[in-house]
């Protein structure tokens, strides 16, 4: 079976960023500064890894949800919908997260 590289889901807030992903469906340890989160879904709780994290990429959610609502405020880049994310995305990889066009894509170490 052929590794996915390229996820899409819905833009919640534009722009363009490079990251290590911070899976937190297997890694609920706090997120380094400018990682790229992965999660089903955002919660209050998360909070502080928010804060920190450089992108936020959800599973599941809508325009409404709280990973969309809390990437407006604090100005990250936001796909959410997914589906699949936490399934293709590790922790340690390298991404790009565009979204702008609501694509994330797993970069090889030279990209």
């Amino acid at each position: 079976m052929e590794e996915i590289k390229i996820v899409s889901g819905s833009s919640a807030h534009p722009g363009i960023v490079r990251g290590i992903v911070h899976n937190y469906k297997y890694n609920q340890n706090p997120v380094k500064e400018n990682s790229i989160l992965v999660t089903s879904m955002t919660s209050p709780e998360q909070t502080v890894f928010l804060q920190k994290c450089a992108a936020i990429i959800t599973n599941e959610g809508g325009i409404l949800s709280h990973a969309a609502i809390i990437a407006r405020e604090m100005g990250k880049p936001c796909i959410i919908g997914t589906k699949i994310a936490t399934e293709v995305f590790k922790d340690g990889d390298l991404v790009e997260v565009n979204a702008t066009e609501g694509i994330i894509r797993k970069l090889d170490s030279q990209d």
